[in-house]
């Protein structure tokens, strides 16, 4: 639930939302020149992109044309950063949203304790 609520949050912020459209547009513009340039298929060609710009690689793709090659080293330090902030801000953002939630926790225990104290005298 935090995490549906995290993302929801998210991407309601412009500046976020304008990461997360540059990160789809990456993998889409791979997905469309791996597809045209080596024949593979869609998903196999945004899993190779997926793959390749998390640092992943498992192996099992690998470009086989010179033109393919050469994007993929135009790509990787393309999209290789992009990705990175991507994680990284769903990170933080997923982070700040838990200690905003346990501060106002915190903020409401304590003042529940401050009107039971009122009571007790």
């Amino acid at each position: 639930m935090v995490f549906i609520k995290t993302l929801i949050t998210f991407l309601q912020d412009p500046e976020y939302r304008d990461l997360v459209g540059t990160t789809l547009f990456i993998l889409l513009l791979g997905t469309l020149v791996y597809h045209n340039l080596e024949g593979w298929g869609y998903i196999d060609s945004l899993y190779f992109s997926l793959i390749t710009l998390t640092t992943i690689g498992y192996g099992d793709f690998s470009p086989q044309t010179t033109e393919g090659k050469l994007f993929t080293i135009f790509y990787i330090l393309l999209g290789i950063g992009i990705i990175l902030a991507f994680v990284n801000t769903l990170y933080h953002h997923f982070q700040n949203e838990q200690q905003h939630e346990k501060e106002k926790k915190d903020k409401e225990n304590k003042n529940k304790g401050k009107k039971n104290r009122k009571w007790m005298f």
